[in-house]
């Protein structure tokens, strides 16, 4: 268990920064690119040619990579749970028009951007079971998700941290796989999101860098909790149609590590970032109980490591409802 109280006095702390971290993290509407900017338009005389070529282009791509972009964008659709455990933070207050919560919904809007422009792309490609693809987003936004972070903001932002460089990672390399056979239009539409969910990372670092300044023992000790659960990805609970809640994600998993999108690497990688990026091996003044926390953070991307290193790629695919046979 947590303190409760001293969270909400850490959050009501930061959240005199929040306009701040608004301006400095996210893009104001008016001026961010949207969805349609890299859609083929229907009302341009070309926009039969334009689907055309998008269709091409979609029909040639590696399976796993194909998949591993339709997860990504049912992943990303499942936005409205993503707000409401968010908005469910030891110290954000939901009624509030200010402060934490213009956070939430802000980084929301840029995030709700990211599904909309990869289901019509999806939509126009003609490769997809989009009925399918329907399926599993409803049945993935019904299930939730249990991500170990219960209500404490120190937990949460964490994972956040993770996961939204986690995301950067996936998104950009299926738009730069995209490139290397000529799918330049693809490549830009995951590049933008990719760029977004970079923005987003740091912003969640940041919050975190900003918490060990004002309770360095107990955001060790977060840290520390999320690592030893293991961080899992919003989507674990991913199904088709048919299927039992979770089901899916592992053959999801395999397609990204197969397509080289997201491998156990990068889990690792990730990890050893964080470990840098919060400096964790020089904060001082910790509790005996927070230094162990810390001794283990440190130690812990070679320990991974040295498991990776002994795991297979699996090789067996399976096939996708997803994809129109």
């Amino acid at each position: 268990m947590y303190d409760k109280l001293v969270r909400i006095e850490v959050m009501r702390s930061l959240g005199k920064e929040v306009s701040d971290f608004i301006a400095t993290y996210l893009t104001p509407v008016e001026k961010i690119w949207q969805p349609t900017d890299f859609l083929p338009d229907p009302t341009a005389d070309q926009f039969k040619y334009d689907v055309e070529e998008l269709q091409t282009y979609a029909q040639e791509m590696d399976y796993d990579l194909f998949v591993t972009l339709i997860g990504d964008c049912i992943t990303e659709e499942a936005l409205p749970s993503y707000e409401s455990w968010i908005m469910g933070i030891d110290g954000i207050e939901q009624e509030e028009r200010s402060g934490w919560s213009q956070w939430v919904r802000s980084w929301t809007a840029e995030e709700n951007r990211h599904g909309d422009l990869l289901n019509k792309y999806l939509y126009l490609c003609g490769r997809v079971n989009m009925r399918e693809v329907e399926i599993t987003t409803q049945y993935l936004i019904q299930d939730g998700f249990d991500i170990g972070t219960s209500m404490d903001p120190y937990r949460n932002f964490v994972y956040t941290s993770f996961q939204e460089t986690a995301t950067n990672i996936s998104h950009r390399r299926v738009g730069s796989l995209a490139k290397q056979t000529g799918n330049t239009k693809l490549s830009r539409m995951c590049g933008v999101i990719a760029a977004d969910e970079a923005r987003h990372a740091k912003a969640y670092k940041h919050f975190v860098t900003r918490i060990f300044e004002l309770d360095p023992s107990e955001m060790m000790l977060a840290f520390e909790d999320m690592m030893r659960k293991k961080i899992v990805m919003p989507a674990h609970l991913m199904r088709e149609s048919g299927q039992k809640a979770g089901e899916l994600w592992g053959h999801f998993s395999d397609a990204a590590q197969r397509a080289m999108v997201y491998t156990g690497q990068d889990y690792i990688d990730i990890l050893s970032g964080l470990l840098n990026d919060w400096k964790i091996e020089h904060i001082t003044g910790l509790t005996e109980k927070a230094e162990k926390a810390q001794e283990y953070l440190m130690k812990l991307p070679s320990r991974l490591q040295r498991v990776t290193d002994r795991i297979a790629t699996p090789d067996l695919e399976y096939q996708f409802k997803w994809v129109k046979s």
